[in-house]
């Protein structure tokens, strides 16, 4: 077993701490965050830090990373109050990974021939192409100081989904919806259902 403490961490090479560390916690869920500006102009993004925050009411939040480049997702969710997430599948992975490069008064849907789609009269744009898709409205935003990133809140406003993904107690089926995850920075994975256990209750 490789044992690293906190010095040694610091003390690795650049892109092999954060290779490291960005694998460290393990499968992660893979997301576009679409969004768009008061102009009307797209931008799609890869985020793999979504996290449920709570049922009622729904939230979900995603991670910003520092604003010392700019950050055109951050900018529009301020500026309009809207954003989706829309989970990328087995057949969009590659197109997903590439919006991660910087691109420049181009929408990256465009760049990436995905297809942006307003539905339900939602101000941000839902990935077409995608299986399952979440509009949300800025809830609060939380800096965290340590590293200077941000925690962007989100209230569910709209849930898209195919419906034989859901079952019959609420349930999604990720499986059945294509749904993949991340690991570290560049590395998909299908994923593979073992055994859906009950309620745990306590044996005493």
């Amino acid at each position: 077993m490789q044992h690293f403490n906190n010095q040694q961490i610091q003390e690795l090479e650049k892109r092999y701490r954060t290779n490291l560390i960005n694998s460290l916690s393990g499968f992660k869920s893979a997301n576009l965050v679409g969004t768009s500006n008061n102009e009307g102009l797209t931008n799609l993004a890869i985020f793999s830090s979504a996290v449920h925050i709570g049922a009622a009411p729904p939230l979900m939040s995603i991670i910003s990373r520092p604003d010392s480049v700019t950050r055109h997702t951050l900018e529009n969710i301020i500026a309009t109050e809207k954003f989706t997430i829309n989970h990328v599948n087995v057949d969009i992975y590659k197109q997903a990974h590439q919006t991660s490069a910087r691109y420049q008064n181009i929408s990256e849907f465009d760049a990436t021939q995905l297809t942006p789609e307003f539905l339900n009269d939602f101000e941000a744009p839902f990935v077409k192409e995608a299986n399952i898709k979440i509009g949300l409205s800025l809830a609060e935003i939380i800096p965290i100081k340590l590293n200077n990133t941000k925690m962007i809140i989100g209230k569910v406003e709209w849930i898209i989904i195919p419906k034989e993904s859901i079952e019959h107690d609420g349930k999604i089926n990720l499986e059945s919806a294509g749904t993949i995850a991340i690991s570290g920075l560049d590395t998909y994975h299908k994923t593979q259902q073992i055994e859906r256990l009950p309620y745990a209750k306590s044996y005493q």
